[in-house]
């Protein structure tokens, strides 16, 4: 496939020279660092690694890539932020989402004041493509943002390759749930499209949520690009250290992983037995979400009894969203709904 990054990127950045927080990342105390205007005392008077290189060399084995295809948010929300301050000007491009799917990608499109394409997606939550391809026709979109495992209906879309090899701009695959998911990675399609971008985070499978780090994986190019215009010090030496230390214990995240979605089964069998519910929608991500036959009654109900679910989906009338909890309360939710 062939694809122009300079051509994509807006261009006054095209040029344009980065601040550079350099500094050695290993052997920190042979050197006497009198560069960045630190306080020389105190646990945490040194900036952060700003490359992030221990970190990226273990996301890196994970997800059987180099590390130069790896950038680094605070947090996914940042990389979704950075990626349409680099590609979009504002008040000329766009971004093209479908409807429902995850709500900040059109948030930060209004912040930036990029215009947003919506592509509603059909009764089983799956773009139209016919409907896709006539968009194409007229589109302004510099990127496309295609949530699988989608949030907030926690299904995967289906034929992904067919809307990445479609579109010419930058395509965003947002994979936040994708270890909850049979399907494969989108990683894996990097080689054949030089206009992919895959997002991950350690926010969901990983247990990390507190320590707030988005991962961003493309060609050696866009990461390249990107990593000149990220904040310089994004991740805090804690959560990178944090981060360091969680990822050792795989057979731990793999064992978590597996009992929620055990959980996950015993869940849906028993909202399944309640008359309130209208209808549990299938999931490859950690939650469900469920139609009621009146979702803020059951909503209210859980509140009161100290249970918050997601209620605020516009697009999604009389649906909760409802993670997966422990076992206890997992059967708290199902003790509370029998009583309504």
């Amino acid at each position: 496939m062939e694809f122009n990054l300079e051509k994509t990127i807006r261009p006054h950045l095209v040029g344009m020279k980065s601040y550079s927080a350099s500094r050695p990342t290993d052997d920190k105390d042979q050197f006497i660092l009198l560069d960045a205007n630190e306080n020389p005392f105190g646990n945490y008077n040194r900036y952060p690694d700003a490359e992030n290189v221990q970190l990226k060399g273990k996301l890196a084995d994970i997800n059987k890539i180099d590390a130069s295809n790896l950038f680094l948010g605070n947090g996914s929300d940042e990389l979704i932020d950075l990626l349409m301050r680099i590609f979009c000007d504002s008040e000329k491009d766009s971004i093209m989402v479908f409807n429902p799917s995850f709500v900040m990608y059109e948030i930060y499109a209004k912040m930036n004041n990029v215009a947003v394409e919506k592509l509603q997606l059909n009764s089983d939550f799956q773009l139209i493509k016919t409907e896709f391809e006539e968009a194409l026709t007229k589109t302004k979109a510099k990127i496309l943002f295609l949530c699988s495992p989608n949030n907030p209906t926690g299904n995967s879309i289906d034929d992904l390759e067919f809307y990445i090899q479609s579109f010419k701009g930058i395509v965003v695959v947002d994979e936040a749930y994708i270890e909850f998911s049979p399907e494969e990675s989108a990683v894996g399609l990097l080689k054949k499209y030089p206009n992919l971008i895959v997002l991950k985070t350690l926010s969901k499978a990983y247990g990390m949520a507190g320590l707030r780090i988005g991962v961003g994986i493309s060609s050696p190019e866009i990461a390249s690009f990107i990593n000149r215009f990220k904040p310089p010090y994004n991740i805090s030496s804690e959560s990178q250290r944090l981060a360091l230390q969680q990822l050792q214990n795989e057979k731990e995240q793999a064992e978590n992983i597996q009992t929620i979605l055990s959980e996950k089964e015993k869940l849906k069998k028993g909202l399944a037995e309640n008359k309130e519910v209208v209808k549990i929608y299938p999931s490859d991500a950690n939650f469900f979400l469920i139609e009621f036959k009146d979702a803020e009654k059951v909503y209210q109900k859980l509140l009161d009894a100290n249970i918050w679910t997601s209620l605020r989906h516009p697009a999604l009338k009389n649906c909760l969203r409802l993670s997966i909890g422990k076992p206890a309360e997992n059967l708290k939710v199902l003790n509370v709904l029998s009583e309504i």
